[in-house]
C-alpha cells in the first residue's frame, strides 16, 4: 500500500551546536518542527555550554560544513536556508560562495550571532567582516541591537538598519529585546520603508535561544511560501509562547519551552491592534 505523500518545508540551518540544547542548532531543529517543517543540519562548531555560559568552542573545518550542505542539498533539497553560529570567516567564506552559486535561489535569513546570551563571544573580527558577504545573500537579517551597532558603526538603530539595507540590498529586522524599558518594538528595515512589532517584555531570566528560534521560524515561513511580513509575527508568537512555557531549568539564562507550548494565559494576546508581540531578543 503507498503512503500519501504531504509537501514539507525543506530548511537548511547552518548554526552551531549548543550541548545545553536551549539555543544554535537544537532550538532551530525543535521551531522547524512546531511549524510543521523539515530541519536538515550543517553544523559549524560545537560547543560546550549550559545556562550559565560556554567553556568550550570547536569550530568544524570549512570543508566538513560544505560537506554537510552538499549532503543533503544533493538529495532533498531546499526551501529556505537559515544562518546562524557561523564559527571562523573561512567558513563564513566557503558559505557564501556555496550559496552564491545555487542554481535556484530560495530564501535566506542570516542571524548575525556574535555574543551569546551569557555574554561568551562567538565570533571574532574577520569572521565579523565575512559577515558583510552573508548579509548580501540574505533575504532578511535579524540583528538584536548591539550586533546591528557592530555590523553598521553606527550607535542609531534606525540608522544602522537603513545603512546595512543599503549595502546589502535585504530586508534588515531589528530585535528590541535589548532597549530598555517594558514595552519593546521590533521594526522590520526593507526598500519599503519600516514595519513595527510591539508589546511588552516578558519578565523571564528563561530567555537563551529566543534570537535562533525567531530566525528559524522566520525560515520556516519563508520556505512555507509566506511573505516576510506574515512570516515574522507567525515566528514571534512561537517565541512568546516558548518563553511563556520555559520549564525553568538551570541556574543561569535558561532554555524555553518549545515542546511545552500551552495555550496563551488570560491577558496575553497574540495580536493587538494590528502589533504583535515583541521579544526579549538576544
Amino acid at each position: 500500500m503507498s503512503v500519501a505523500r504531504v509537501p514539507i518545508a525543506r530548511i537548511l540551518v547552518i548554526a552551531g551546536s549548543d550541548s545545553g540544547g536551549g539555543a544554535g542548532i537544537q532550538a532551530d531543529i525543535k521551531t522547524v518542527m512546531a511549524l510543521g517543517g523539515h530541519a536538515m543540519t550543517a553544523i559549524t562548531a560545537i560547543t560546550a555550554q549550559n545556562t550559565l555560559g560556554v567553556t568550550d568552542v570547536m569550530a568544524v573545518p570549512a570543508a566538513m560544513v560544505l560537506a554537510q550542505i552538499d549532503a543533503v542539498l544533493s538529495d532533498i533539497g531546499v526551501d529556505a536556508i537559515k544562518i546562524g553560529m557561523i564559527g571562523s570567516a573561512a567558513v563564513a567564506h566557503a558559505v557564501a560562495d556555496r550559496i552564491a552559486a545555487m542554481p535556484h535561489a530560495v530564501p535566506i535569513v542570516f542571524d548575525p550571532v556574535m555574543v551569546a546570551t551569557s555574554g561568551a563571544v562567538l565570533a571574532d573580527g574577520d569572521t565579523i567582516v565575512a559577515f558583510e558577504r552573508l548579509m548580501a545573500l540574505a533575504t532578511v537579517t535579524t540583528p538584536n541591537l548591539p550586533e546591528l551597532a557592530a555590523l553598521s558603526g553606527l550607535d542609531d538603530p534606525a540608522a544602522g538598519a537603513a545603512a546595512l539595507v543599503a549595502r546589502g540590498g535585504g530586508a534588515v529586522l531589528v530585535k528590541g529585546g535589548h532597549a530598555a524599558g517594558t514595552v519593546l518594538t521590533d521594526r522590520l528595515f526593507d526598500t519599503g520603508g519600516v514595519t513595527a512589532w510591539t508589546d511588552s517584555r516578558i519578565d523571564t531570566r528563561h530567555t537563551h535561544g529566543t534570537g535562533c528560534t525567531l530566525a528559524s521560524g522566520i525560515a520556516t515561513g519563508l520556505g512555507q511560501g509566506l511573505p516576510l511580513d506574515r512570516a515574522i509575527p507567525i515566528a514571534r508568537r512561537l517565541v512568546r509562547d516558548a518563553l511563556l512555557a520555559a520549564p525553568g531549568l538551570g541556574a543561569g539564562h535558561g532554555p524555553m519551552g518549545h515542546g511545552l507550548i500551552c495555550p496563551t494565559p488570560a491577558g496575553e494576546t497574540a495580536v493587538d491592534s494590528g502589533n504583535h508581540p515583541a521579544i526579549s531578543s538576544v
